[in-house]
């Protein structure tokens, strides 16, 4: 294997077509802020860099990233890329990872608005996530022990498992289909709205108007908070522990709770036919 190291590189496709090389401890950045510095390339290793340039890894295949920061310059950073693994790195430009396919991420800080959209096989572990629109129409994700922070996450994703995560996000899940979310805290308001095949395990969810407009929603022993008008218009099987201030207009199903502060059968434009009950009285 080629190595190339302690250098700096500033030119517009300054390693262009870079095929079995180890790339150490060299910045990318510079006066001539060139474009694409790796572009095309095959087989690289990347470690303990800096990159600071636009469009820098672009078309590759076969590509490790390790303990290398990419800075908020470095705009739209991964896009069509194969078999892509990042580890103990710093992703912070926009657009950070985009219609990429094989991609393991572990041990990483992202900071990327429109993170990850149209990518198929993703994994990611042990890290954290602050950006808005993240995920958009991704496909085979699997995500353990990530901290999210931004609104309007998850919209059109399918065949998505989550586990152990926690996420602080406005109106995630939209759209979204087969998606599994095992112990993980969901704050944010009109979660999952227009799901299909959704299914919460041992999950906490917090905020208002969640879930509604779903197919196939399933909840098993999930609590809720600070929730009210949930699942309307939705086919549900819920068991909740605790309360639920509300629940409005459930189309089909059954929503268990050991409370719920209100239930709401008024103004609907479908047949009500779920099942509402509280655990009290069964």
């Amino acid at each position: 294997m080629n190595k190339i190291e302690n250098q700096q590189f500033e030119e517009e496709r300054s390693l262009y077509h870079l095929c079995d090389s180890l790339v150490l401890n060299c910045q990318f950045k510079g006066i001539k802020d060139g474009e694409s510095p790796l572009k095309e390339a095959r087989d690289v290793t990347l470690k303990d860099s800096l990159i600071d340039l636009r469009y820098p890894l672009w078309h590759d295949i076969n590509l490790v990233i390790d303990n290398t920061t990419l800075t908020s310059n470095c705009r739209a950073a991964l896009w069509y890329t194969k078999n892509l693994t990042i580890t103990n790195s710093k992703l912070h430009g926009i657009k950070a990872l985009r219609e990429c396919e094989n991609i393991e991420i572990s041990h990483c800080d992202m900071i990327s608005d429109e993170f990850g959209w149209r990518n198929h096989n993703l994994t990611i572990s042990d890290s954290h996530l602050v950006g808005v629109y993240a995920f958009f129409e991704s496909k085979n994700v699997q995500i353990n022990n990530l901290t999210f922070t931004g609104k309007y996450s998850f919209q059109y994703v399918e065949n998505m498992q989550i586990a152990n995560s926690n996420f602080d996000t406005k109106d995630a899940f939209w759209h979204t289909k087969k998606v599994l979310v095992k112990d993980t805290v969901l704050k944010g308001e009109y979660l999952g709205w227009y799901s299909e095949d959704l299914t919460l395990v041992n999950c906490t969810i917090i905020g208002t108007q969640p879930l509604c407009y779903c197919k196939n929603l399933v909840l098993i022993n999930c609590t809720m908070i600070d929730c009210d008008l949930a699942f309307e218009y939705s086919d549900v099987k819920a068991s909740i522990n605790g309360n639920i201030l509300s629940v409005k207009n459930v189309t089909s199903g059954e929503v268990v709770a050991d409370s719920i502060g209100e239930i709401i059968k008024e103004d609907s434009i479908y047949p009500l036919n779920g099942v509402i009950k509280i655990r009290e009285n069964i």
